[in-house]
């Protein structure tokens, strides 16, 4: 009886925030799980789960989307983004490195994925974004770049301001206006001189890498409703986290979440045509569009390798760098907590695979290299002989024929 009550008592004083991780990763290696129990949830995520199967199937999507690229940018390294539920799993309960990148990457996918299928038609609440082609008294209203760029700092600001607003105010505001799904709420926007919002003068803001056209020139065409999906991308894979921000992993997840649905909002770039005739520019349209998703991931990549180490602050509800007198991640960086695991030997504890049999490079001096990525167990060479298409010709119409060559390739796997 004694023993019974003291393994009561070890499993009560135990923190939560580990079950909290396995929960949380529940939704990325499963995300119909979110849904299966539609009782227990509140809000927007009870109302995507209960009545928005469409966009349910977007974000899954993107989260699949994700985890693809994951796979492609780690390819050659010694953590290979592997999706095998095992590894990932055990990855996913850590607050490592590699758990900030993954998270940054789904969370970007989900708002890739959800964005495009506004632009493409495929969900009825949503569509391009409009909010930039103003009228003027019926004719189309020409900008440059230092009207176009007033504009969307008056839409970052109400974007700003609707987050801030309690839900029952947002809701009636949402109701009043005809297009909810607009970047922009002119109500809003004439406020922004009483709300000072998003911190410091000379913040970074996402349209300073957008390079805007010389001269005069007019919004159309059909922009990414980018902000749908950031919108969506946080009430699914936020929901949870946020309601117990009290312990490090939670604050953690979220910021790389939010890091990486920045990186694809930042990544914006504006696309132009010419109207005329003879293909002359007497009008130009340009609107706003993400690049591929290739190039998001990327640099999310980048940011893994820059990633901050911090701690948690004595308020319990903030982070710190870990290393006295570093500069403090910035909402565009990744952070952990808990440092990576040795990727080079197989651990059933960590999710490590090890990089055993792993094809490497040997005349690299990258990632990919034998030196690196056998971690210095030395690597064996063979030569492999396959069939592969060749002389491929196509054929008027639509059919291309390919013969079969057989080819002698070097193969080196690590030992």
């Amino acid at each position: 009886m004694r023993l019974f009550m003291v393994i009561a008592i070890l499993i009560f004083a135990m923190p939560m925030t580990g079950f909290g991780w396995a929960e949380g990763t529940n939704i990325l290696l499963d995300p119909n799980l979110m849904c299966k129990k539609t009782r227990r949830l509140r809000g927007k995520l009870a109302e995507i789960c209960r009545h928005d199967s469409a966009l349910l199937k977007e974000i899954i999507n993107g989260i699949n989307l994700g985890f693809r690229e994951c796979e492609f940018q780690f390819r050659n390294r010694r953590w290979n983004c592997t999706v095998l539920r095992k590894s990932m799993r055990k990855i996913l309960m850590r607050d490592s490195r590699e758990t900030g990148f993954v998270n940054a990457i789904t969370a970007a996918g989900v708002t890739y994925a959800v964005t495009k299928a506004c632009t493409m038609g495929q969900l009825v609440e949503c569509s391009c974004d409009k909010s930039h082609m103003r009228r003027n008294g019926g004719q189309p209203q020409m900008v440059n770049a230092a009207t176009a760029e007033a504009a969307l700092e008056r839409q970052q600001q109400a974007a700003l301001l609707r987050q801030q607003l309690p839900l029952q105010q947002r809701s009636h505001n949402n109701n009043n206006i005809s297009n909810s799904n607009s970047m922009t709420d002119i109500t809003l926007g004439r406020q922004r001189n009483n709300h000072r919002l998003g911190g410091r003068r000379g913040r970074r803001k996402f349209w300073d890498n957008i390079k805007f056209p010389q001269g005069e020139w007019e919004w159309g065409g059909c922009s990414d409703n980018v902000n749908f999906g950031l919108r969506h991308s946080r009430a699914f894979l936020d929901a949870k986290q946020r309601q117990r921000r009290s312990d490090l992993g939670t604050l953690v997840k979220l910021h790389n979440n939010n890091a990486g649905r920045l990186a694809i909002r930042d990544a914006m770039r504006l696309e132009c045509k010419c109207h005329g005739l003879s293909g002359s520019c007497t009008v130009k349209t340009c609107w706003l569009k993400m690049p591929p998703f290739r190039e998001i991931s990327a640099r999310l990549r980048d940011r893994y390798d820059g990633a901050r180490k911090v701690a948690l602050r004595n308020d319990g509800n903030s982070f710190m760098p870990e290393t006295p007198h570093t500069k403090p991640a910035n909402k565009y960086q990744l952070v952990y907590a808990d440092d990576s695991a040795d990727f080079c030997t197989a651990n059933a504890k960590t999710g490590a695979l090890g990089t055993q049999d792993r094809e490497c490079n040997a005349t690299s001096m990258g990632q990919d290299s034998c030196d690196l990525l056998c971690c210095s167990r030395g690597h064996k060479h063979r030569v492999v002989t396959e069939w592969t298409n060749c002389n491929c010709v196509f054929k008027w119409c639509c059919e291309v024929t390919c013969e079969k060559c057989l080819e002698h390739r070097e193969v080196n796997t690590c030992l």
